[in-house]
């Protein structure tokens, strides 16, 4: 099982960052900030938490508005730093605890909340800046735990309300604490704020008194600031600062009962920096917990169960699409017009590019439709490829119940052939050639 160990709040402004990578650290300006996140680094080394799992917000970085989630979870194995517009930040990738995610994002599922998830994208500085001061690097390289990130959409409205939040955060505790499978400790990473405006005539706004009565009220009586309306914050601590809904997430995770083992708050330009430590002041009786993980595990499987009974039938499942990400977007890049030149012209070296194993690229080449469902391609992957190299949507099921195209008409209530190719492509396709043949 895992189990929640304590939580810590943070801003997230690319000061931090900036600041750890010019070495500031005895600079009078900036050495405040690494002395407020000694003692979480030292809390951490401490604890020594298996997943840090980060509540933060992507600065239209890996997310834009074509395709804008309230809530997004980070269900891959690796996260790297992302390049923000004057390159990446000279960070190693941290990893993904991918298993942990999954439970995680099926438990959210089941209580309602109707994810968005996602898989190698990078990570800006809503994640890294503080996640670089607070938790180093090991002297042998790399990072002393794995990460799951939960992506918050907080710059286009409407967003979240901070009881929406708060309720996410309650549903993530009862995800962690009914995970099955190993014995991790897992701390919450809330990032945001405090106080700030980065955009319009009210740039510069920072308000310290709300910052820490945003403090008080956040330990000790959190439903006072569930509820406040968007504006409401924005007005006491700026539009930009109304994200710090994103400790909410953190809040609700948390036991009512929290004790607060460091809290430090620095105003040097544009942002109040606050960081913070909690961990609970409630005992966890542990039969209760048992019976309390056993029930929410089996409401989480619920709407599967018996789905594996289903003969022939593969669910494209969150294990499956983390599994299998590779081929599927390798396949996924055939809705460009250029790859798919270059993948008729020379499909070895577009192998070659993705990195696909052998195995992979002996069922693309030999169309072995059945053994890619098998293998974990989706199948609206394997029509796209159908219909770059020619062959109809009805060969395709065809071959995957192991039957001849004429056998599998037999079925149906006609003949029809058909593919998702636009109509120059299906125009020039033996199937659909007047006089062809089935």
């Amino acid at each position: 099982m895992a189990r929640i160990i304590g939580a810590i709040a943070s801003s997230h402004t690319p000061t931090i960052g900036f600041a750890l990578d010019a070495n500031k650290q005895n600079d009078a300006v900036w050495a405040p900030i690494f002395k407020a996140y000694e003692p979480v680094r030292q809390w951490l080394d401490d604890k020594k938490p298996d997943v840090l799992l980060v509540v933060y917000n992507d600065h239209v970085t890996s997310f834009f508005f074509d395709h804008y989630s309230a809530f997004a979870l980070g269900i891959g194995d690796e996260w790297r730093p992302a390049d923000e517009g004057g390159g990446a930040r000279d960070l190693p990738a941290v990893g993904g605890h991918a298993a942990l995610a999954r439970h995680i994002g099926q438990s959210l599922v089941a209580d309602e909340f109707d994810m968005s998830f996602f898989q190698g994208k990078p990570l800006d500085h809503g994640c890294f800046s503080p996640l670089s001061i607070m938790w180093p690097q090991k002297a042998e390289g790399g990072w002393p735990g794995a990460i799951v990130p939960l992506q918050c959409g907080v710059l286009q409205f409407p967003v979240p309300s901070a009881r929406r939040c708060f309720k996410l955060g309650q549903a993530l505790r009862r995800a962690i604490e009914s995970y099955p499978d190993d014995d991790l400790k897992v701390a919450i990473v809330a990032t945001g704020g405090l106080s700030h405006q980065v955009h319009g005539e009210r740039c510069g706004f920072n308000n310290t008194s709300w910052d820490n009565e945003f403090l008080d009220l956040f330990e000790k009586d959190p439903e006072v600031i569930l509820n406040m309306t968007q504006a409401e914050l924005a007005k006491l601590g700026g539009w930009e600062g109304a994200e710090i809904i994103m400790w909410m997430i953190m809040r609700g995770a948390m036991p009512a009962r929290i004790n607060c083992l460091h809290r430090e708050y620095y105003l040097p330009s544009m942002t109040g920096i606050a960081v913070a430590v909690y961990e609970s002041d409630v005992a966890v009786d542990p039969a209760r917990q048992a019976r309390a993980n056993a029930e929410h595990l089996a409401h989480i499987g619920h709407q599967t169960a018996g789905a594996g009974e289903l003969e022939g039938t593969y669910p494209f499942t969150l294990e499956r699409s983390v599994a299998h990400y590779r081929i599927n977007r390798y396949l996924h890049q055939l809705i460009q017009p250029n790859f798919r030149a270059r993948f008729l012209a020379d499909p070895d070296a577009t192998y070659e590019e993705a990195g696909l194993t052998a195995q992979e690229r002996d069922l693309i080449t030999r169309r072995d439709w059945r053994g890619m469902i098998r293998y974990g391609v989706i199948f609206f992957l394997l029509e796209k490829l159908g219909a770059v190299v020619g062959v109809s949507n009805l060969h395709i099921y065809a071959a995957m119940r192991g039957e001849s195209l004429e056998d599998f008409q037999k079925t149906r209530n006609t003949k029809a052939l058909y593919s998702v190719a636009g109509k120059g492509a299906a125009s020039t396709v033996d199937w659909n050639k007047d006089g062809a043949k089935s």
